[in-house]
């Protein structure tokens, strides 16, 4: 056989695999692109057998929290102050109303700490004030003060941050920098980069920790999970039309300029940043936004560490009884504990 007819036998496999691979991307009826690149993906994703059984159910009834003013949620919030026994006290601070949430026993050693915790709710209701605080404050023996700051429309950027910051400074005034901590989840996440950028903005000292649980600091731009999930996670589409209507959050936002590296911390410097720990999960509609904060914060040297939970959606930690929630809410715990010394 001649070194020609070798040749040919030899590119006859590599023309049938081409012709082969180019027929089966033709015929895959799972994804198109438009001309701009932009995918239309059609999958099938089942719950997966790596989460709780309990996390499986919830994922099937698509039912993670009850809803707020019902008997349900009610029943809720009361199992959890029995999980996490506090006491809770409506009280100002700086002239700024604020939950006190006091676990039952709180040791010597730890008076002089305090937790601030900014809430999330899109930055126009109030949807985890207590949810948020009570585990947390229980876990790491520490008062936490849950800021009930000013809520859009009525109060746009920048009330909510003038608030956090009001609080943070009136809590210096009783307890070192080294003893404070902030955290928040969701729009309190966001309200957590944006007031540590504020209060270095103002000169003042740093607290200890961030705790920055599932939220974005570019307002500007969205990242890929803002066009994929809900809030619930692939069964919740109501986050997802938001997106095509343009950048959402615009009654906080309403005229302001999206790049204010206060509004978005993306566009700050974030040099010398607290240690953050950043927590998000991969049904969460802001996973692209923790996980590039997380990004941000490393390229600025801060110890910034980031916990991403399978399947889980947004904000799942709510649901404080389920596994994954129980050791989500201890890690925050563990970490914000652990700066505080």
């Amino acid at each position: 056989m001649t070194r020609r007819s070798l040749s040919s036998l030899f590119a006859l496999p590599a023309a049938f695999a081409f012709r082969a691979r180019a027929q089966s991307a033709a015929a895959d009826p799972y994804t198109t692109f438009d001309s701009d690149g932009t995918a239309h993906i059609q999958r099938a994703i089942p719950v997966p057998k790596t989460i709780s059984p309990e996390a499986q159910e919830l994922m099937v009834s698509g039912k993670w929290m009850p809803a707020g003013g019902t008997k349900e949620r009610d029943s809720f919030m009361e199992k959890m102050k029995a999980a996490y026994p506090v006491e809770v006290e409506a009280t100002t601070l700086g002239g700024v109303k604020v939950w006190a949430v006091t676990p039952k026993h709180v040791a010597p050693k730890r008076q002089d700490r305090l937790l601030i915790c900014l809430h999330g709710g899109g930055f126009t209701s109030d949807s985890g004030s207590l949810i948020e605080s009570i585990p947390i404050a229980a876990l790491t023996g520490t008062k936490v003060v849950s800021v009930l700051y000013r809520l859009a429309p009525q109060f746009p950027f920048p009330a909510a941050v003038e608030d956090s910051t009001v609080v943070y400074t009136a809590a210096l005034k009783i307890h070192k920098p080294k003893k404070v901590a902030i955290y928040g989840t969701s729009a309190g996440a966001v309200l957590v980069a944006q007031t540590a950028v504020q209060i270095r903005k103002n000169s003042q000292p740093l607290p200890a920790a961030l705790g920055f649980f599932s939220g974005y600091v570019d307002l500007a731009r969205y990242g890929d999970s803002r066009w994929i999930y809900g809030s619930g996670g692939l069964k919740d589409f109501s986050a997802m039309i938001e997106p095509l209507k343009g950048l959402g959050m615009v009654p906080y936002v309403a005229d302001h300029d999206r790049k204010d590296p206060v509004l978005s911390p993306m566009y700050a410097d974030l040099k010398g940043f607290p240690p953050t720990l950043c927590m998000t999960s991969t049904r969460d509609h802001c996973l692209s936004g923790t996980t590039d904060f997380h990004r941000a914060l490393l390229r600025a040297g801060v110890d910034a560490r980031l916990m991403v939970f399978d399947a889980m959606p947004h904000a799942f930690w709510y649901r404080f009884d389920i596994p994954e929630s129980k050791e989500a809410l201890e890690a925050q715990a563990g970490f914000l504990d652990q700066h505080l010394g």
